[in-house]
């Protein structure tokens, strides 16, 4: 098995940064990388402020935030990317967008560099087939927020081989996550059931059944969910709901699988939720308010 010490992951983003967070926690030292600088400055200073959350609710130690930082390297050069035993992409929710990451870092990998990506719902055998090595290739799917969230999904595909799984695996525990293992369906297993039952309130709301408080009250208290469905729909990104559902959609061929007109309506206002600012709620002043 490919002993792993470098990681590199391909996008800063929410979930890029949280997976380097965990990575550098863990002690392993992490490539950062994103399109422009700018993009790795912004993660680089969103891991810095969540580990300092950490610190101050006693989930980390000042020391064990000293020794993460400075294991995270910002690393704008791909050709930098193919020193690492692992490579993360964490991009947009884009199958082409993903392939394309894969094809421009081909040239620069090592001969035993493993490949994952963090897709919550595209083929793993598909994107592996654009790649040099579908057999070193996997799915690993953090859930988010990576820091927090205990799951990681392993996704194989058809080509994957036995020690690629049992590398991704190890590495996986190793930053003190559980593993769950899906097949390679549209959307895995947690957002095969999560993602529909978001789109599904979304037309509960575009029924006139209920209102946006009424729907995530009734399922805070009547099913005891932390988070209403609407609520949680922002905070994943309603883009991201938008782009799973079409995955589902498109490759189920089911109708139950259908994106809520009103759904495709806020992403192309984009009111794409928390973290544009508008979604199904309001949150540019001091307490969410219902946009509906």
């Amino acid at each position: 098995m490919t002993e792993i010490k470098t990681v590199a992951i391909i996008g800063a983003g929410q979930m890029g940064s949280g997976i380097a967070h965990v990575c550098a926690l863990s002690g392993y030292d992490v490539l950062l990388n994103d399109v422009s600088s700018d993009r790795i400055d912004a993660g680089l200073k969103l891991i810095d402020k969540n580990l300092a959350r950490q610190v101050s609710r006693g989930m980390v130690t000042m020391e064990q935030m000293q020794a993460a930082l400075p294991r995270i390297k910002s690393t704008p050069e791909l050709e930098l990317i193919g020193h690492a035993d692992l490579v993360i992409e964490a991009a947009t929710e884009n199958e082409e967008l993903k392939k394309a990451i894969f094809k421009s870092i081909a040239p620069h990998l090592g001969e035993q560099t493993l490949l994952a990506s963090n897709t919550s719902s595209i083929s793993i055998t598909r994107l592996a087939s654009t790649t040099d090595r579908p057999e070193r290739f996997i799915g690993l799917h953090f859930m988010n927020p990576v820091p927090l969230m205990k799951l990681v999904e392993i996704i194989r595909g058809i080509a994957t081989d036995v020690a690629t799984y049992e590398t991704a695996a190890t590495f996986a525990q190793s930053l003190g996550k559980t593993t769950a293992n899906a097949e390679d369906f549209p959307a895995f297993i947690v957002n095969r059931v999560l993602v529909p039952m978001i789109n599904e309130a979304i037309y509960t709301l575009y029924e006139g059944v209920g209102t946006v408080d009424a729907i995530d009250t009734a399922m805070k208290l009547g099913a005891n969910h932390p988070m209403g469905p609407l609520e949680l729909g922002d905070f994943i990104g309603l883009d991201t709901v938008l782009a799973i559902m079409n995955v589902l959609h498109e490759g189920l061929a089911d109708s139950k699988y259908r994106p809520c007109p009103l759904l495709v309506k806020y992403v192309e206002a984009g009111w794409l939720g928390k973290k544009t600012g508008r979604g199904f709620y309001d949150y540019r002043g001091e307490t969410p308010v219902p946009t509906r």
